[in-house]
């Protein structure tokens, strides 16, 4: 049981109680903040110490209760231009501290007023160094976040019948239920350093999994037209298209259980010679579909400080996973894994060996390096440039 009598002699009368109870039956006393309410999820931690905005609002994050390591929330506000979606999708949020004010020009409302509109509900003043290590020993467990007075005992009831994260096919949920077209310009330009801007934007499908403005803004500023479709689109909907390319989209949950996105990767691998890019669960995808597995890692990768590459060649890498492909079981023969994770030695990256395809565990488009792994971008249109007629390009 992690003690937190600190948190205990801070709570006052004119104050709300809010308690974490995890699976394991740790108990955790701290103050709402937020919307009042019960929230169940996996309890996972995120390491970075900026874009609580942006994590709060990343797909990939749904169903999770996610604690931050840096001990202050709030303190940039809230602002239209760093969300990944159009809401949040973390399901609670863990703090140690609430800052009381805003303090940035970019800033247009605070913390708790926006997750309170959104329904979020959070708890502040635990000791999330104790909670990370604790998590970190155990792994990734499922837990409640609850402000409603609900007891520990019934919510440790609660939480103990909720589902595991493993088997969860949670893009289905957080997907565009009809395809759409990006238009959106991203706020870093085209880098003409990186190469020619095409005569005309090259063509792509992206499949909604989860999928970021971040990627969708990347994608454009290297000068491609994104249709995006919803992540049961098959093979059919998606080459009626008439793409040039295909991205398969970061997202959450199990990737193993995202039978649709899985059979559409493989009818694409072995019907069309269409460039592949995956990022993330993208790559998850991918890998299964080539034969491999997946598995789900004890407390997963989630922060802006992951190194990734191979000798002499590595990059400061933005990660939100907690599965991870299984290196051993892709056919060497027509896969080559060409990043790890530098940590743990976990599969970051691969390529097939006589298609245009490739992955990455990690996201370039979060830009921690911060352009250490922006080059992705560049590399499938690249690929999309080799596939043109010379007047085309």
């Amino acid at each position: 049981m992690i003690r937190n009598d600190a948190c205990r002699v801070a709570v006052t009368s004119t104050t709300t109680t809010a308690l974490l109870v995890l699976a394991d039956g740790t108990v955790l006393e701290g103050l709402a903040f937020g919307a009042r309410g019960t929230a169940i999820g996996e309890v996972v931690f995120n390491t970075g110490m900026t874009g609580y905005q942006e994590v709060m609002t990343d797909p990939s994050y749904a169903g999770q209760l996610v604690t931050f390591t840096y001990p202050e929330l709030g303190n940039t506000g809230v602002n239209a231009a760093d969300q990944e979606a159009d809401r949040p999708h973390v399901r609670g949020v863990i703090a140690r501290q609430l800052a009381p004010v805003a303090s940035s020009w970019r800033a247009e409302t605070d913390l708790e007023g926006w997750l309170q509109g959104h329904g979020v509900v959070g708890i502040r003043g635990v000791d999330t160094r104790a909670l990370v290590r604790h998590l970190r020993e155990g792994g990734a467990l499922n837990g409640a976040i609850s402000s409603d007075g609900s007891t520990a005992q019934a919510l440790l009831e609660q939480v103990r019948s909720a589902p595991s994260m493993q088997g969860l096919n949670l893009a289905a949920g957080v997907s565009t239920p009809e395809p759409y077209i990006w238009e959106q310009p991203c706020a870093v330009p085209f880098d003409a350093r990186l190469q020619q801007r095409p005569a005309r934007p090259y063509r792509v499908v992206a499949i909604d999994f989860g999928i970021k403005r971040a990627i969708l803004e990347r994608l454009h500023a290297h000068g491609c037209a994104v249709t995006v479709l919803p992540a049961d689109a098959g093979v059919e909907q998606v080459l009626a298209a008439a793409p040039e390319g295909v991205f398969l989209s970061n997202g959450p949950g199990d990737p193993a259980a995202v039978t649709d996105g899985i059979a559409l990767a493989r009818a694409l691998l072995e019907q069309a010679d269409l460039p592949l890019f995956g990022i993330c669960l993208g790559h998850q995808i991918l890998g299964l579909a080539l034969g491999g597995r997946t598995f789900k890692l004890g407390y997963g990768h989630r922060g802006l400080n992951h190194p990734c590459g191979r000798t002499g060649a590595v990059e400061i890498t933005s990660q939100n996973h907690g599965f991870a492909l299984d290196g051993a079981s892709l056919p060497s023969e027509r896969v080559e894994i060409t990043h790890l994770n530098l940590n743990d030695r976990t599969v970051a990256a691969l390529a097939l060996r006589e298609q245009p395809v490739f992955g990455v565990q990690y996201h370039p488009e979060a830009s921690p390096g911060p352009h250490d792994a922006d080059h992705h971008f560049a590399r499938f249109t690249a690929l999309m440039k080799a596939r043109r007629t010379p007047d085309a390009v």
